[in-house]
């Protein structure tokens, strides 16, 4: 039976050692199905503060299905920097298994600490055996290279985890990862779909009414809605040449709308409603994604058109059925048409700073 993790939200902790996460590894790298990466060594002797329990998470590849994680935790912003990876920029976030961690007071280290190395007796797996793990032969006749990361393996390092299996919503609330109050109103909202899209005849209304409110509260407006493009016709493109520290205003939904077709698509990518939220809202340009590993098979897959990470701006899954309070918090792509670029107040602030230093010189 697959246990939850005793760490919480917010708790703090500290990386094992090298030795001993070697010492949890099995020949292949692993611990309970899940890889530990080559990128995750950097991280050994480091503490940080658990970002959330692990202990459900999305899938895709495999399917809409949640899935049930033992013994882990996701670290507050240690992402994969994919060097072992052959560069794959989607910067997710590591599962770290809680036999890799141990539990300490606070972000201090204190000012005598003795480290007790594992036995090399103890070590069946090295730090070669994580590295060559990272690869599997190639099913092509070209050789192309097939990464192996956390990320591709989810499935096995999982078990399947129906949505309508309320413990998991407690275990949200009692480690920490969510308050009751969103709990209840993310489930408020899906009931709320359901009856606005049973067919009964209510839902423009119910949708007006939704976004009525919504606007009132400050809140994102009905997330559900389909682009105005029909099926088969080419989507618009925009060009901005957006760079990382740039500031960008997400475009209002109904605009995004006009961009995307019948199946919420532009040139290939998805417009998810988790994006909603952001809509309308202000943030910085954290990088420009040209290629990533595609967790169903491995492979490095080369974007024809570059998208855009923003800062901060992470998947919350609150709209999503069968994987809702996934903590994983993926990056969400923008093309660049969802985007605007606008002036940055830092920038002004400074032309205006040295603008005064000149005048004072002169």
């Amino acid at each position: 039976m697959i246990t939850s993790a005793k760490l919480h939200a917010g708790d703090w902790v500290e990386v094992r050692s090298k030795e001993e996460i070697l010492a949890t590894l099995g020949k292949d790298g692993r611990l309970e199905g899940l890889p530990f990466m080559p990128e995750m060594f950097e991280y050994c002797g480091r503490r940080f503060q658990v970002f959330k329990r692990a202990h459900k998470t999305c899938d895709p590849p495999n399917g809409l299905e949640s899935r049930r994680m033992p013994n882990t935790v996701h670290l507050e912003d240690v992402r994969c920097n994919g060097k072992a990876h052959g560069g794959c920029q989607a910067a997710c976030l590591m599962y770290w298994k809680e036999a890799w961690l141990k539990p300490v007071d606070g972000p201090t280290r204190p000012a005598m600490v003795t480290c007790i190395a594992a036995k090399e007796t103890d070590i069946s797996c090295t730090e070669r055996d994580v590295w060559d793990a990272t690869m599997r032969p190639s099913e092509l006749p070209t050789n192309e290279p097939a990464y192996v990361c956390q990320s591709t393996e989810v499935e096995v390092a999982t078990l399947p985890l129906k949505w309508w299996d309320v413990r998991q919503y407690w275990e949200d609330y009692s480690s920490g990862n969510n308050s009751l109050g969103e709990i209840l109103s993310v489930g408020f909202v899906f009931v709320y779909h359901r009856l606005a899209s049973s067919g009964l005849g209510i839902g423009s209304a119910m949708r007006w009414l939704f976004d009525v409110v919504q606007r009132m509260r400050g809140g994102a407006v009905y997330p559900w809605r389909f682009g105005m493009i029909p099926r088969g016709t080419k989507t618009p493109v925009q060009k901005l040449n957006l760079q990382p520290g740039e500031l960008v205003r997400v475009k209002g939904y109904h605009e995004i709308l006009n961009t995307l077709d019948e199946e919420n698509i532009n040139r290939g990518m998805w417009f998810d409603a988790e994006m909603v939220p952001f809509c309308g809202k202000t943030f910085r340009v954290l990088d420009r994604v040209s290629r990533i590993i595609n967790e169903k098979t491995g492979k490095m897959q080369v974007f024809k058109n570059e998208c855009i990470i923003l800062e901060k701006v992470v998947c919350n899954a609150c709209y999503a059925k069968h994987r809702r309070f996934c903590s994983r918090a993926i990056y969400p792509f923008w093309r660049e048409i969802w985007l605007e670029r606008i002036e940055d107040p830092q920038n002004r602030d400074q032309e205006t700073h040295t603008d005064s230093i000149v005048m004072t010189a002169r």
